[in-house]
């Protein structure tokens, strides 16, 4: 019982990581509203490699929060709350 249960702790951090970095590359891509894709890829390429950065990309795609033309990555999805609540 005790491997199943790292087993399930190693998987927990892992999908807790990829969560992490999707909603960190989803809010630079929202902050700036587009970006080349090889220009945000030459940012993070020592922190991934290119099939994982592909994966992550493909994700945003997939829930309609980013878009991709001719390589440059657009934000589609909702717009970043403001800090300090609503006016």
């Amino acid at each position: 019982m005790v491997a199943k249960t790292t087993e399930v702790g190693i998987a927990k951090r892992e999908v807790e990581q990829v969560v992490g970095t999707l909603a960190a590359i989803g809010d630079l891509i929202r902050e700036i509203g587009e970006v080349p894709s090889g220009h945000l890829y030459a940012r993070l390429c020592g922190t991934m490699n290119l099939e994982t950065y592909t994966r992550l990309i493909e994700i945003l795609k997939a829930a309609q929060l980013v878009s991709e033309s001719a390589h440059l990555l657009t934000w589609i999805g909702p717009a970043a709350t403001p800090k300090g609540g609503s006016h």
